[in-house]
């Protein structure tokens, strides 16, 4: 689905909003959003990848404050509910009780339903290619986004196994060009993560000083050690001590984040958006989905710093004149 004449009214300018992956940091694209409803600034166009599809599906179907109320409520003990660990499979979690949730936040919606043109992007598991879904359910299509491999099982769409779009395109600026956006807003959760990549402002909150907390560590901790097979889960997923060699969960998101970090830098740089928002959360881990009200505020901050240019690119922008449309044969 693509924005065309019809869809947007004369003299506006089509807005994207680019939602990247980074996991638990996503919460910080529902204080990017606040920021910009505040500002009455209404995207035309959404892609997001992994937890933004997320974010930006439940936005689009009229659910931000079910997901921020719910993602507020998250501690250590709902955090391990979720982990349906499994033997055996395609992935360390089978997903259906965070699949769960998600019915029960957002219900049956269909992405073509939606009131704008979504796109969830994610990596077809046998070629590679990248792939936006932009029709049909939006819970297998987020789930499919989010599909990080060795934690998810690989989701099916159509008959493809789906994995986590981050893998290929972790901002997806290029689908909301793609889709009709004349003007990009990309938001990325991983800007600082290894030193700034663009980012144009400076966020310091109070650190409370509180130790990062791993849900695998969490796991770790919380398993039942007379089971075999958790013991060496354990082994897997357990501690992980200063000097001492780190455990999957920790290697896991290390590369993924070395992972989004460098394929972001590229693409990026041969597709720039408009804007750029780089919440400063390098420094909460990428499963720490306790961190909400933090995360939160923020991405709030991030982007509140951006609407002053956000609003003169949009005047700009608006004044600029239209392309002269191509007549048909």
């Amino acid at each position: 689905m693509r924005l065309d004449s019809h869809t947007i009214g004369t003299g506006h300018t089509p807005i994207g909003l680019a939602l990247g992956g980074g996991v638990a940091r996503g919460w910080a694209h529902i204080g990017a959003l606040r920021a910009l409803i505040e500002a009455g600034i209404k995207p035309d166009i959404i892609a997001g990848t992994s937890i933004g599809s997320v974010v930006g599906g439940a936005y689009l179907a009229g659910k931000l404050d079910v997901l921020e109320k719910w993602a507020r409520s998250l501690d250590r003990r709902r955090v391990m509910g979720y982990m349906d660990v499994r033997w055996g499979g395609s992935g360390f979690m089978r997903g259906e009780r965070l699949a769960k949730v998600l019915h029960r936040y957002l219900g049956d919606v269909r992405i073509e339903e939606l009131d704008r043109p979504f796109a969830a992007v994610t990596c077809d598991l046998r070629t590679g290619y990248e792939v936006w879904l932009q029709r049909g359910p939006l819970i297998p299509a987020v789930r499919a986004s989010y599909a990080l491999p060795g934690a998810f099982e690989p989701v099916k769409v159509d008959g493809r196994f789906m994995i986590d779009g981050a893998l290929v395109n972790p901002v997806p600026v290029s689908a909301c060009r793609a889709l009709g956006a004349h003007m990009v807003i990309a938001v990325s959760l991983n800007g600082d993560a290894f030193g700034p990549i663009g980012s144009s402002h400076e966020i310091d909150l109070d650190d409370d000083g509180e130790d990062l907390i791993d849900p695998f560590d969490i796991a770790a901790q919380s398993l039942n050690k007379i089971r075999p097979d958790r013991l060496l889960l354990k082994s897997m997923i357990g501690n992980v001590k200063p000097g001492k060699s780190p455990k999957i969960g920790s290697v896991m998101m290390g590369t993924l984040n070395i992972v989004m970090d460098r394929i972001s830098r590229s693409r990026l740089a041969g597709d720039p958006p408009d804007v750029f928002v780089a919440p400063r959360i390098g420094h909460i881990g990428m499963l720490e989905f306790t961190k909400a009200e933090e995360l939160i505020e923020r991405g709030y901050r991030a982007m509140q710093h951006e609407i002053p240019l956000i609003k003169s690119v949009m005047d700009v922008l608006s004044q600029m004149p239209s392309a002269p449309k191509h007549e048909e044969e």
